[in-house]
Formats: structure tokens, C-alpha cells, sequence
């Protein structure tokens, strides 16, 4: 494993979490934008979250394909090169000139962006004892939150003075700032290279191998049911919170300040605890949590902009903050010779959730003449119930240190 002094690897996280934070809001800003979307295509909420799908299917079938290539460079050069792409296909939306081309602009998006959070993993993996994952973990998920506090209302603040366009120019110009500094701060990380490389013939044998064992596959269901259960609500909260409650399209800005802003100080706190409780139950209880506000959320009364404020904190907190014990416990399930596969396999998988969950969500919803969306409330209980499925079956994911005493003891 390669070792970094303290403050050479405090500041490769936070370049990985720029990194991630440009990733996350490229996601992220698409929702919030969805009744700007609508009402400048003349589309639905279920075509907006085609958009969403999109990406999603995308970044997942880009990522299994990285899965035959991602642990044969060095993880500096790959990341700067998909990063490169990943901002070239922020401009393409930017300048779409119908929702068409636009779609094929997130696919774009998709391609790139999904492959980057498998190298920033399989980094941290590189880097980060097992012991001190969880808090590496918490500080790029910290990106969600610079997302939700910075990225995505600054995003729709432009977008409602100069346009839906405006969000992804923005991207363009941070994303090229964070790619310069990322060539001159990151080391080369070229550790996982040590080794005899695998031959080209055996790349596509040892990428299935990887769905032969049981291990890697209880992780994958995890990760994939995680992510379907998430999507089912998240593309659509700003629809519903304009068009049934009322709120102003400007206003959702304040609502993802607010849920933002306690991410931004529960992420880390979350790592911290799942390095020392454990990561399955940390998960556990987080997962289980989350439930209360999905169904909130999901069956919202007519409520004021302010109590809003108050709720979505929670929302956010727990259903963002599951994510991080997931995925410290996600770089301890291979060998440190197929993290880098695995962890792309895995990224490709949720994607996939993600896409899925954005699908069906879509198909569950439909608008009357008003603007008025139903159907929602489906979404929440089919989201609770996979949330739950996700608590028991946390318990069968088991690590390659433990994996080899949990068989004999079964």
C-alpha cells in the first residue's frame, strides 16, 4: 500500500472531493433544474427523469468497462483523462440546443462521470488503511454536501436569472480549475502497477470472475438496492415541491442550502463513527433511519417554505449519509489487486440503481392539467421497503480479512 504524510494525503482528499463535488452537483443540478427543464422543452416529470436515467445507464455501463482497464494504469493519468472528458461533456450540455441533444449530452456525462468515482475509490483504497477508511470516506462524501450547499443552489440561482443553460457553464469553469490543480498536487499513483500485469486475454476471464464469487455479489445486491431505493424519491423533489407545494422554483434553492448544510457537518461524522463502530452497523441504523423521512418527504402536506427547511435537513443527512459506511465497507470487500476492478464493477452496478430507481420512479407519476403531481407517495413506501431489505441483508457483505472465518463458521 502506498503511504502519503499527513498533509499530502489530507490534501489528496480534498482534491479527490473537488473532484467528486463537480461529479455530484453535474448529477445533482438536474433535479432541481426540472421545472425549468419542463417548461423550456414542454416536457414531463417522467421525460426529465429520462435525463436522469440516462446518465445514470451511462456512467453504469461505462463503468464495467472500466473495469477491464482501471487497475492497468496509473490512477493520476487515468483520473486527469476522464476527468478532461468529463468536463468536455459539461460544455456539450451547456450549448444543447433541444432536449435531445441534451440527452445525449448527459449519456456523455454519464460515460465520463461514472468512471471517476470508481478511480477516486479505488484511490482512497490505494492510500488509506482500512482502519482510517471510513473518515477518508466522510471527507470526499463532504463533496455532497459542498454539492447541496454551494454547487446546486448557486446553479439555480444562474439558472433562474440567465437561464438553465448557465449550471453547466459554471461546471466547466470549476471543473477546469480543480483539473489544474489536481496535475500539480497529486503524487503518481502507480503502486497497484508493482505487480505482473494481467495478460489483454485474460481481462474479459478475470472481470467475470468477479460475479463468481459470493462476496463480491452479496456487495453488489447491496450497493445496487441501495441506490434504487435512494432514486425512487431524489429526482423528484423539486417537481413536487414546486408544483404541489407552491414553492417557487428560485426558493428549492434555500431548501438544498438547508439539507446541504447539515451534511456538510454530519458527513465526516458519520466516517468517524462507522471507523469505530463498525461499518454493517453503522450502516444499519442510518439505513434504517432514513426510512422516517422518505416517507415524509414523499407524502409532504402543504407545508410553508420555512418547515420545509426544517425537514429536508433530515432527509438529507440520513439518506446521503448511509452512503459512507456503504462505501468504506465497498474498499475492504476484494483483494488489493482487483479493488480497482471490483470498485468499478460496483460504481457500474449503482449507476444501474440509480437509473432504475429514476425509471420506475417516473413510470409511478403523472401531472394534472394544474401541474399537480401523484403518485409520489408509491415511490416512498416501495423506497422504505427496499431500505429495509438493505438492513438485513448488510449483515451477509463480508470482507476479504473476515471472509475466510465467516465460511468456516457457516
Amino acid at each position: 500500500m502506498m503511504t502519503l504524510p499527513p498533509t499530502r494525503e489530507r490534501w489528496l482528499l480534498w482534491l479527490l472531493a473537488l473532484t467528486q463535488f463537480t461529479v455530484i452537483m453535474d448529477f445533482m443540478v438536474m433535479m432541481p433544474l426540472a421545472p425549468q427543464l419542463m417548461h423550456a422543452f414542454n416536457i414531463g416529470p417522467a421525460t426529465v427523469s429520462g435525463a436522469v436515467s440516462a446518465y445514470a445507464w451511462c456512467a453504469g455501463l461505462s463503468g464495467l468497462l472500466a473495469a477491464t482497464y482501471i487497475d492497468r494504469f496509473d490512477r493520476k493519468k487515468l483520473l486527469l483523462a476522464m476527468f478532461c472528458l468529463f468536463t468536455v461533456s459539461n460544455l456539450a450540455c451547456a450549448i444543447a440546443p433541444n432536449f435531445h441533444v441534451l440527452i445525449w449530452s448527459r449519456a456523455f456525462a454519464g460515460l465520463t462521470g461514472g468512471v471517476l468515482g470508481a478511480i477516486i475509490m479505488a484511490i482512497i483504497g490505494d492510500v488509506i488503511p482500512a482502519e482510517r477508511r471510513g473518515a477518508a470516506t466522510g471527507v470526499v462524501m463532504t463533496s455532497f454536501a459542498m454539492a447541496a450547499v454551494a454547487g446546486v443552489p448557486i446553479g439555480v440561482v444562474l439558472a433562474a436569472h440567465f437561464g438553465w443553460a448557465s449550471p453547466f457553464y459554471l461546471l466547466v469553469l470549476l471543473s477546469l480549475l480543480i483539473w489544474l490543480a489536481a496535475s500539480r498536487v497529486l503524487p503518481p499513483l502507480n503502486a497497484h502497477l508493482a505487480g505482473p500485469k494481467t495478460p489483454l486475454t485474460q481481462v474479459l476471464p478475470n472481470l467475470l470472475a468477479l460475479f463468481r464469487e459470493r462476496r463480491h455479489l452479496d456487495a453488489f445486491a447491496l450497493s445496487i438496492v441501495n441506490m434504487t431505493a435512494s432514486m425512487l424519491v431524489i429526482p423528484f423533489i423539486s417537481p413536487v415541491l414546486v408544483g404541489n407545494l407552491g414553492i417557487a422554483p428560485a426558493d428549492v434553492t434555500w431548501v438544498y442550502l438547508a439539507g446541504g448544510c447539515a451534511t456538510l457537518f454530519t458527513a465526516r461524522l458519520i466516517g468517524r463513527w462507522a471507523d469505530k463502530a463498525g461499518k454493517q452497523q453503522v450502516y444499519r441504523w442510518i439505513a434504517l433511519l432514513s426510512i422516517l423521512p422518505m416517507l415524509l418527504i414523499t407524502h409532504l402536506p402543504q407545508l410553508p417554505l420555512l418547515a420545509l427547511l426544517v425537514v429536508f435537513p433530515f432527509f438529507m443527512t440520513l439518506v446521503s449519509g448511509r452512503t459512507i459506511p456503504l462505501q468504506a465497507l465497498l474498499t475492504t470487500i476484494p483483494q488489493p489487486q482487483k479493488r480497482g476492478a471490483f470498485l468499478s464493477v460496483n460504481s457500474a452496478l449503482q449507476q444501474l440503481g440509480s437509473g432504475l430507481g429514476a425509471l420506475l420512479g417516473g413510470l409511478t407519476l403523472s401531472t394534472d392539467a394544474a401541474g399537480h403531481i401523484s403518485g409520489y407517495g408509491i415511490n416512498g413506501w416501495l423506497a422504505a421497503g427496499l431500505s429495509l431489505l438493505t438492513v438485513w441483508w448488510v449483515s451477509r457483505v463480508r470482507s476479504a480479512a473476515v471472509a475466510p472465518v465467516a465460511a468456516v463458521a457457516g
